[in-house]
């Protein structure tokens, strides 16, 4: 790296008609550098590594997509993690069944708004897609990264991602469903007059491990307006017509 003074006064020399040659020889530069900064290389460098290194809505207050972050916070609660990986770089990953291809793209796309500085690669793993992203700053969007599993450590949400999902709860209950959750067809049977009855209906669980996702979640659909119970200690479920029909809005089945 030289002087930007160095940079400036090379440019001015290329301005008053010196040929590359003669700018480096007083300079004190190399051929090569003279050349790069007079067309514009250098610069173009610069500034995309400026875009790389100042990336992150955290510390440089670049702009964030907030409906796709809760989105992508529902996934990462669920089907996340982020490690530490060479020179202080995070990799952000997230495992997609191979049953729902509609979901691997979207995951996809929606990590790539998030982080758009970074690019987004897919590795193909036994029964699932793995997206992963590459940036020191993953940790800075995701605080509740930690040792061990999610379900062992308490998750608390920061006061910022707190004032996001309460402007887009149905985004955020969406990544959850999408990572842990399930919508299908519920059948129950009643035995009537010595014959056994069957009928359907519509529900979604959602299924975690984590106590502290499990009361996230809750909170969620309460923004939402759907009702919502426990139908076992590590289930959440949405069984009643209206309410599913409320979350149809915003979820949906897998595909």
């Amino acid at each position: 790296m030289h002087p930007r003074e160095t940079v400036d006064r090379a440019l001015q020399l290329s301005a008053l008609g010196l040929i590359d040659r003669r700018v480096a020889e007083l300079c004190g530069v190399s051929l090569g550098a003279v050349q790069k900064w007079r067309t514009g290389a250098r610069r173009a460098h610069e500034d995309e590594d400026r875009r790389r290194h100042h990336s992150c809505p955290r510390c440089h207050e670049r702009p964030l997509d907030e409906a796709a972050y809760a989105y992508l916070l529902g996934l990462y609660l669920g089907d996340g993690h982020i490690v530490l990986c060479r020179k202080g770089v995070y990799r952000f990953s997230l495992a997609c069944c191979d049953d729902w291809p509609g979901l691997i793209e979207e995951a996809a796309e929606v990590t790539a708004t998030v982080m758009p500085t970074s690019s987004v690669s897919r590795r193909q793993k036994s029964g699932c897609v793995e997206i992963q992203s590459h940036s020191k700053h993953w940790t800075c969007l995701f605080p509740q990264h930690g040792p061990g599993r999610k379900h062992l450590r308490k998750i608390v949400l920061e006061d910022w991602q707190k004032k996001i999902l309460t402007i887009h709860p149905g985004r955020f209950v969406r990544g959850l469903m999408h990572s842990d959750g399930y919508r299908g067809m519920n059948r129950v049977r009643h035995h009537i007059n010595g014959s056994d009855h069957w009928y359907e209906y519509p529900r979604y669980l959602f299924k975690n491990e984590s106590k502290d996702i499990l009361e996230l979640c809750g909170e969620a659909l309460d923004l939402l307006d759907v009702a919502w119970r426990y139908s076992r200690y590590n289930t959440i479920s949405v069984a009643r017509r209206a309410a599913v029909e409320r979350l149809d809005e915003f979820v949906g089945p897998k595909y």
